[in-house]
């Protein structure tokens, strides 16, 4: 016994088919092969990320699905782990042709292999976008931000909700302390101060001692608690 396909099946009960988790065999490559079907990458997601999809089936239409399917794919914990390599090996191959605004859309919706590289954008809007990532967290973005940091970068950074986390900010200031000691970095050292201010007042003395950069040390010094004198 097998199941029909559209036209006999009516669209919103084929959708809910292609999400079976035991439909007969051969009806996924069937309904693959559909004209119908294979206009719509919505559908093709599903059958190209269902784990009873015959690799072969799943190797011909991930290279045909547009950037936003395969970030879905890429992002779905109930896909099949190798429509996710893939899906996610696709999008790496991708974003250098992508416009500027596909990248702002991608961002907030990449998948963890791509945030090495969205990181390295000169662009500070696509930087924007990925910090409001819902899966970053504070020690993987402090991992990401590696001295000497870019403008782009200390740009977006400024602007996003991980301005008032402790070892964000410490971590910010040491990237801006080696880009700082470059002429030609296009930091400027106003850049620091928002970060100098989210630091309480005792943690800028133990910041300012782990930067080189002059100026920088002097204006997390200057703004630093002062120390407490004994017996008072």
């Amino acid at each position: 016994m097998t199941w029909p396909l559209p036209p006999e099946m009516p669209w919103p009960q084929f959708l809910r088919r292609l999400r079976h988790p035991s439909p007969p065999p051969g009806w996924l490559e069937a309904a693959a092969a559909l004209e119908e079907v294979a206009r719509r990458p919505p559908l093709l997601r599903w059958i190209a990320q269902h784990p009873r999809t015959p690799a072969h089936v799943r190797a011909r239409l991930l290279p045909t699905l547009p950037w936003r399917t395969l970030a879905a794919i890429a992002q779905d914990a109930s896909a099949h782990p190798q429509a996710r390599a893939h899906a996610t090996e696709r999008l790496v191959f991708l974003w250098t042709g992508l416009t500027g605004g596909e990248r702002r859309s991608l961002a907030p919706l990449a998948p963890r292999p791509l945030w090495p590289l969205i990181w390295k954008q000169p662009d500070a809007r696509v930087l924007a976008a990925f910090l409001q990532h819902p899966r970053l967290s504070p020690e993987v973005l402090a991992g990401l931000i590696l001295p000497p940091l870019r403008p782009a970068q200390a740009e977006a950074l400024q602007a996003s909700r991980w301005l008032d986390l402790v070892p964000i900010a410490h971590q910010v200031l040491v990237a801006l302390d080696a880009g700082l000691a470059d002429p030609g970095s296009g930091l400027v050292l106003g850049m620091a101060s928002p970060w100098i201010k989210a630091l309480p007042e005792t943690e800028r003395l133990v910041a300012a001692s782990r930067l080189r950069y002059p100026a920088l040390r002097r204006m997390a010094r200057a703004w630093a608690a002062p120390p407490v004198e004994e017996g008072l």
